[in-house]
């Protein structure tokens, strides 16, 4: 069974948004399910802070063994900062996708965030 935090939003493509301390600022990841689906992630392609993405937009690609699948911006915004750990160690996605997994620190519009799913309509899209 995926782990599915109460306090973060998601997405139909298994991205999901966590809060920070300012509501502008929010953190991006993929699920604990989608990690799980791709298996072990051996590479990360991702953008460079400063870059701006509409909601939707590919802002990168993940590679694990048995698959390469692009990643979707949740909502618009501009990109401050990528997980620098994630050069290094993209296995942290499997190991703590809601924790040290994150891949980036995002300013975005607060309303747009409220508009994805919460935890139970995400377990809902689950099955």
């Amino acid at each position: 069974m995926s782990s599915i935090p109460a306090d973060l939003r998601y997405t139909n493509d298994h991205e999901y948004l966590k809060s920070t301390d300012d509501p502008t600022i929010v953190l991006v990841g993929i699920t604990d399910y989608a990690q799980g689906e791709l298996g072990d992630i051996v590479y990360l392609e991702l953008p460079k802070a400063g870059t701006s993405f509409a909601a939707h937009d590919s802002f990168g690609t993940i590679e694990a063994v048995k698959a390469v699948s692009d990643l979707y911006c949740p909502v618009a915004g501009e990109v401050l900062e990528v997980n620098p750990r994630l050069d290094g160690e993209p296995s942290l996605v499997n190991s703590d996708p809601y924790g040290d997994g994150w891949m980036l620190k995002m300013k975005v519009t607060p309303a747009d965030v409220a508009g994805l799913m919460d935890a139970d309509a995400y377990q809902k899209h689950l099955g």
